[in-house]
């Protein structure tokens, strides 16, 4: 039986039943109290008589008269004691409540009276620690115990009172220790001081301020060097940690590390619960709320920087104090009948049980005591107890109290009689007939006192006696009477019910375009039951109506007069009812007047009249109508309409020119029918309903749709079907599901469920092929012969890992793995393929590389070979291969490692010139960050050019070209250039015209030109000659002679950019190059004066420092290298 509402209990009707107590309302089990307000302890209960109290505190009565201090409510056990003349410790202890009457007695749970703490902080003297930079550092606060412990902070002692800011570096952990990864000279402090907040007294302690000193010295410690994680606490590679179920479980990791570690969680063997975990701290402490029994297990805490990482792993235990499965309940029970009270209780370790009447050991042997169960047996008047369940373990307990009341009382009817209950037709009524006696009375109904009603089709009685009537018809308004009856007799009581026409708009108000200034009127005619009063509301926009005297309402219409603007929108009428309503709405458009102009009317259709049923039979029935007004627009067709499980969906569509429908029709059901027309402007509104029509049950005339059959679990299949698009034809709608495994001799197992989609089949095998059917049926027979359908039993992961696992290397970044596949009968599931997994171990240059992430390729099917891409060169990986189905993976292989040969390196991370003067530079690199093996060496080549600057600036521009070598050859090429200037033009732009002398000196030389300038225009206007050839001859211009580097004579004159030099020269303004013992050269690196040149034209020497000159090749020329590519190799 489906259940209906519960009926509440009228409790005047009552009143006079005997009844045990029963504890309504009492304190929690710790009650921790303030010591500022009086001490309340909450003891209520009911009962008939009502009950009695007293108290027991610390196992012995506690006499409340005898203690002035303390007093009890009336009519009731809560006791309120009064403290503010003693100390609220002498109250504390353990109180426990009973409530009695003649019937029983009632006991609460032990109620732990505890007084809030909030103790100083013990007097310390807390010396000034001091620290390297880099290194880590725990400040203990160890706050007091108090009750309940309070809520720890750290702040500083400045005026704003600033909270430690908490980072990945520095966090605070559960029990208020303040943990630093690693220190910084900014972490200085003389005010880290810890509070304590105790939330009961509101107060707050705290500690002495701590002192730290961070030192920054030159010399650097080693704790101070980067270094690896390592944790701080917890403290070794594991630790256990117990927690009780229902729970919140706090994990928490604090590492020491530089750079600072990153915390990550992971669980073994499983995810984290997803809705019920969280992260707090920058990762360091893992929360997981309403802890179960399937979050024990290992939990991995992983620390991570740059230069490794650290693990620890804490075991979490889960533990239950007891808890509820089902708690016994109350019972009433007839002299001489049987009864049960079952304690269902759950907990780690298992709870102990023990059984109590009335708060005493049970002794009684007509009570039979089963573990967790009290069988009464031939129970007597006057045996009326309250029982209690006490369940208990190492973490705690539970006590319920049950009784057990032995009546004997003749039906009572508790609904009111001669209620009227009033529903619209074709929805769901439902009468009540709550009722109470003991023995249970057994409820009965009958229809206008005709024969009684019974179960199925139409009607559905419920346990409680609610009688349900699906779809109520107007032939079902009538009286109907519920009688109650036991052995003791009978009770009866009359309702009523009155099945109502629903309310229907049947004419809708339209669509309207008016000009403004002129009258809009909407209609809205509406039918409904005579004998319900109803209510018109408009609306406007889904708002109330403007308050304006231009809106009228009538009792089926809406005028608006001397339209505006402002009226356009949409307009809904609303037929209210007290059972139900109809509304219907239109849209206004207000537009300009203008010319006048002649046009046709045309409109919607009016909607069809006069609907009737003929040549009705089993399945179908044939619809007639008369057409309603076309208004100028012809009917193109006209549209049925059933209504339907309360909807109304579209039947069928006819010519325009016709007025029956035949309509098909299904089994067990209730139709009404209506008709609407469509002309060119639209849809006309819906013909008033016709008769009901009901069509008679039948079997079903389908199957449920999309059978499948699918494992959750590795010994079970799950058989689910859809319902949605089947009828049922018929009442008992039922499904018959069927199975067996496929190409087996096994027999057919079936089995029938009602109002369920889906079946589990248990205890399969792993992954079997089953065939499966599900067949409709009802109380009027069976469906069709369902479809066999294959279904498959769940999958297990494989249970195999792949053999033979061999890598073969390709080249320094590609390589083959190849294995051979698991057996078929170890794959326990549909083989979608296999993962490989690989990962590189370290750098076989490097000795401090670390393993980098695992990666994955997958491989669907029976693949047993794949490629690994990508991979670094000289290199050592490691690789398995496991395989997976639809469940999940299999074992992983053995690890197997292989190596990556040589391959060519990466670019240098770094070329740059340094030091550039006029003089020489240098070149500097840096290693590539990917060598890829052994660098055996580097290639320099660099190209001169001679470039003209602005303002005849004469300058030399180098490019230089730079690449690593290993036995795979070189790498990508990195470039540079720099360009050096004018050694004279440089100077006397910058260390001589900005010169006072030399102004000063320019300013003489000027005067004594014009002084010249004078005596040769007098001389002149003489008649005399001045010679200026032979002056000139005689003071040549010592510039435009290149002078020589020994005896200081001029040599001759050349700006041929094939002698430029590359270092240690200077080129002075004709063209010569310089040569002093400082100068410096590529060639000088070589092996000697006379290197080798390879056949590309590059240079090929030992790089071994700068050569000695000796006095010789000081005195000799030195020559310019070529433009063609110079190259020097340094190994």
């Amino acid at each position: 039986m489906t259940s209906a509402l519960e009926v509440p209990l009228d409790s005047k009707v009552l009143e006079g039943l005997p009844q045990p107590p029963t504890i309504t309302h009492q304190s929690p089990k710790d009650y921790i109290i303030d010591p500022r307000e009086n001490i309340v302890i909450h003891c209520e209960a009911k009962g008939n008589p009502h009950p009695s109290f007293s108290w027991t505190r610390n196992g012995t009565h506690f006499d409340v008269e005898k203690d002035h201090k303390v007093i009890t409510r009336s009519n009731s056990g809560t006791l309120v004691i009064d403290i503010s003349e003693e100390k609220a410790e002498a109250y504390e202890g353990v109180y426990q409540c009973m409530a009695r009457n003649e019937h029983g007695t009632a006991v609460s749970n032990n109620i732990v009276i505890r007084q809030s703490k909030s103790p100083l902080w013990s007097k310390e003297r807390n010396e000034p620690i001091t620290v390297q930079v880099g290194v880590s550092l725990i400040l203990h606060c160890r706050p007091p115990a108090g009750l309940p412990p309070p809520i720890i902070f750290w702040m500083d002692n400045s005026e704003s009172r600033q909270h430690s800011k908490h980072n990945s570096r520095v966090s605070q952990a559960l029990n208020g220790d303040l943990y630093f990864s690693n220190v910084l000279a900014e972490d200085t402090r003389n005010d880290y001081i810890c509070y304590a907040r105790f939330p009961h007294t509101q107060t707050i302690q705290q500690k002495q301020p701590i002192t730290v000193n961070v030192l920054n010295g030159e010399v650097l410690h080693p704790a101070r060097a980067a270094r690896k994680p390592s944790f701080m606490y917890p403290s070794g590679d594991s630790s256990t940690v117990s927690v009780l179920r229902g729970e919140t479980l706090e994990l928490e990791c604090f590492a020491d590390g530089l750079p600072t570690p990153e915390i990550s969680w992971t669980k073994a063997n499983g995810d984290l619960p997803n809705d019920r975990f969280s992260f707090h701290n920058f990762q360091k402490t893992l929360k997981i709320t309403e802890v179960m029994e399937a979050d024990g297990g290992d939990y991995h805490c992983l620390a991570r920087n740059r230069l490794g990482n650290a693990q620890h792993i804490i075991t979490v235990v889960v533990k239950a104090a007891p808890f509820w499965i089902s708690a016994p309940r109350n019972l009433v029970l007839a002299p001489k009948e049987m009864g049960m009270l079952i304690c269902h209780v759950g907990g780690n370790p298992k709870p102990t049980i023990t059984w109590l009447v009335n708060g005493v050991p049970i002794e009684n042997p007509s009570r039979k005591i089963e573990d967790n169960t009290i069988i009464l047996s031939d129970v007597q008047t006057g045996s009326s107890a309250v029982y209690q369940c006490n369940a208990s373990n190492e973490f705690g307990y539970l006590l319920a109290n049950a009784f057990v009341n032995v009546l004997a009382e003749p039906p009572r009817v508790l609904t009111p009689p001669n209620y009227v209950y009033q529903v619209i037709s074709n929805r769901q009524a439902m009468l009540d007939c709550a009722s109470f006696g003991s023995p249970i009375p057994k409820i009965t109904w009958f229809k206008d006192g005709q024969t009684a009603i019974v179960n199925g089709d139409s009607y559905i009685l419920h346990e409680n006696g609610t009688l349900q009537i699906n779809v109520a018809q107007p032939l079902n308004s009538g009286k109907y009477t519920c009688v109650a009856t036991n052995s003791l007799g009978n009770r009866e009581n009359h309702v009523y019910l009155e099945v109502k026409e629903p309310t229907r708009i049947l004419k809708q108000p339209e669509y309207k375009k008016v000009q403004r200034s002129s009258k809009a009127v909407f209609e809205c005619k509406v039918k409904h039951d005579p004998t319900l009063i109803p209510t018109m509301t408009w609306l406007k926009d889904n708002g109330e109506l403007p308050d304006d005297e231009r809106f009228v309402v009538d009792s089926d219409s809406l005028t608006i007069n001397d339209v505006t603007q402002e009226d356009e929108g949409t307009y809904t009428c609303i037929m209210n009812t007290t059972l139900d309503q109809d509304s219907a709405s239109a849209t206004l458009t207000v537009v300009d007047q203008g010319k006048p102009t002649v046009c046709i009317y045309i409109s919607r259709p009016d909607p069809p009249r006069d609907l009737e049923l003929t040549d009705q039979k089993e399945r179908s029935v044939q619809l007639t109508w008369t057409p309603g007004d076309e208004h100028n627009s012809p009917v193109q067709c006209e549209c049925s309409k059933s209504f339907l499980k309360y909807v109304w969906n579209n039947m069928t569509e006819v010519p325009g020119t016709s007025t029956t429908a035949h309509l098909d029709l299904s089994p067990y059901v209730y139709y009404s029918f209506r008709v609407l027309a469509l002309n060119d402007v639209g849809l006309s509104e819906a013909s008033i309903p016709s008769n009901q029509y009901r069509t008679n049950p039948a079997s079903p005339d389908e199957n449920p749709s999309d059978v499948e059959g699918t494992g959750t679990e590795p010994d079970n299949m799950v058989i689910s079907w859809n319902t949605e698009l089947m009828s049922s034809n018929g009442p008992g709608l039922q499904y018959k599901v069927s199975w067996r495994q496929k190409d087996t001799d096994e027999d057919w197992m079936s089995i029938i469920v009602a109002n369920v989609s889906e079946y589990v089949v248990t205890g399969t095998p792993t992954f079997v092929p089953y065939e499966v059917t599900v067949q409709a049926i009802n109380d009027y027979g069976s469906g069709p012969k369902p479809e066999v359908v294959l279904g498959y039993s769940g999958e297990d992961r494989p249970t195999m890992a792949p053999e033979s696992v061999k890598v073969l290397v390709q080249n320094s970044t590609v390589a083959e793995v190849h294995w051979e596949p698991i057996p078929p009968s170890t794959v326990k599931g549909k083989m979608l393929g296999y993962k490989v997994s690989y990962w590189k171990e370290k750098s076989l240059q490097k000795e401090d590389s670390k393993p980098e992430k695992p990666q994955e390729l997958t491989f669907s099917g029976n693949e047993t070979e794949g490629r690994l891409p990508d991979l670094q060169p000289y290199s050592q990986y490691s690789i398995n291969v496991r395989a997976f189905n639809g469940k999940g993976d299999g074992p992983p292989s053995t690890n197997q490692k292989f190596e990556t040969p040589e391959g060519v390196p990466g670019p240098p991370t770094f070329l740059r010139i340094t030091n550039p003067n006029l003089e020489s530079f240098t070149v500097e690199w840096g290693p590539p960050v990917d060598d890829n093996g052994r660098i055996t060496g580097y290639i320099l080549k660099y190209q001169p050019s001679n470039v003209i600057l602005e303002n005849l600036k004469y300058s030399t521009r180098y490019k230089f070209y730079l690449n690593a070598m290993t036995i795979k050859g070189s790498g990508p090429i990195v470039t540079t250039a720099i360009t050096i200037m004018d050694e004279a033009m440089t100077s006397r732009q910058v260390d001589i015209a900005t010169q006072g002398w030399f102004i000063g000196l320019m300013c003489a030389i000027a005067l004594l030109i014009l002084v010249l300038l004078i005596v040769c225009f007098i001389k002149r206007n003489k008649g005399g000659k001045y010679p200026v050839k032979e002056k000139e001859e005689a003071h040549q211009d010592p510039e435009i002679q290149p002078m020589k580097e020994d005896d200081g004579t001029f040599g001759e004159y050349s700006d041929t950019e094939d002698h430029k030099p590359l270092k240690g020269s200077r080129t002075p303004s004709n063209g010569t190059v310089k040569k002093d013992d400082s100068d410096d050269s590529l060639v000088d690196y070589g092996e000697g004066g006379d290197g080798q040149f390879n056949e590309d034209g590059s240079f090929i020497g030992q790089y071994s420092g700068k050569k000695e000159k000796d006095t010789a090749e000081g005195n000799e020329s030195s020559e310019a290298p070529s433009p063609v590519n110079a190259m020097n190799s340094f190994v």
